[in-house]
């Protein structure tokens, strides 16, 4: 990885573009523009087979320039440094401060580039190339610019391993507090880069890293638990308790208790009692409490007998 530093002094991380892929894109582009060229020449031998030689010679010229050195100049200005080859590859030219290129940082690379690439059949690009630190040839000293890959191969860097599902749980007791953030940091990037790493150097790190952490916490490493184990085991129930202190606490906003709101007491609503019941009469018929022998609506009030 490169970095440049751009004009509002933000630091960017691109990676160069080596030799091969920069020869690669090279290669497909005057395959394309020779193939144009030996069509655009056919077409003019075939329309002015009737002027001098003179003329013919000044034609194949200016054909010559305009196709092989005006041709990849404008196709690369047009497209911000993305060529047919250069897509085909992944790459693209940028500025030193990593920002698009404009027509004059195109004008110089392919000005110079027929002198390195096209007279000398790209000896001098490829010397320049590898003496570089960042795989630059003389036109991109001169311009100040630079190849980049824009299609980064993917990495598997960033994956972490989870703990064994027989640990789930095992150091929900541990005090992980006195455990400063550099150690976890070493522990996320070790348990990131493990599969990376030589095997027995992964193990005598592993345990290195479970010694300090163990240390911290005041509780030894099981010994039927392995170093790389321990760590990832120890890492997770780190993250799920800061993910309960984060999202699972209800009751703490920012930090502080949020009071809790006093009960007030409230009197129990009585019913009223019901009226006494006495013995069955069976000489007159049943009132109805809410429509009267009458038919008008009832007022729900019975009068005592």
């Amino acid at each position: 990885m490169s970095e440049l530093v751009t004009g509002e002094a933000v630091a960017l991380e691109l990676r160069p573009a080596r030799l091969p892929s920069r020869a690669l894109a090279v290669l497909l582009d005057l395959a394309v523009a020779v193939a144009v060229y030996v069509a655009v020449t056919i077409a003019l031998v075939a329309s002015t087979s009737s002027l001098d030689g003179a003329a013919q010679t000044a034609l194949t010229i200016a054909t010559f320039v305009l196709v092989l050195v005006g041709g990849p100049i404008a196709v690369e200005t047009l497209s911000h440094g993305r060529s047919l080859g250069k897509m085909a590859c992944g790459l693209r030219v940028v500025r030193d401060d990593g920002g698009p290129i404009r027509f004059r940082h195109s004008l110089v690379r392919g000005l110079i580039g027929v002198i390195e690439i096209l007279m000398t059949f790209g000896v001098i690009a490829c010397i320049a190339s590898l003496v570089s630190a960042r795989g630059r040839r003389l036109g991109d000293v001169f311009a100040g610019t630079l190849v980049v890959r824009e299609r980064v191969p993917f990495s598997s860097a960033g994956f972490m391993p989870p703990p064994p599902p027989w640990l789930a749980g095992r150091f929900s007791g541990l005090d992980l507090s006195a455990v400063p953030d550099d150690l976890w940091l070493a522990v996320r990037q070790y348990l990131t880069r493990a599969g990376q790493l030589d095997p027995r150097v992964g193990w005598a790190m592993a345990e290195r890293l479970a010694a300090d952490v163990a240390a911290r916490t005041g509780a030894p490493v099981p010994r039927e638990v392995p170093p790389p184990a321990y760590l990832a085991a120890v890492l997770q129930e780190r993250q799920a308790r800061e993910a309960r202190r984060a999202f699972g606490g209800a009751s703490s906003a920012g930090g502080a208790a949020v009071p809790a709101v006093p009960e007030v007491p409230v009197a129990p609503v009585s019913a009223p009692p019901p009226p006494p019941a006495g013995p069955p009469s069976h000489d007159r018929p049943e009132v109805s409490r809410d429509v009267p022998p009458g038919g008008r609506p009832g007022t729900g009030f019975v009068p005592p007998a």
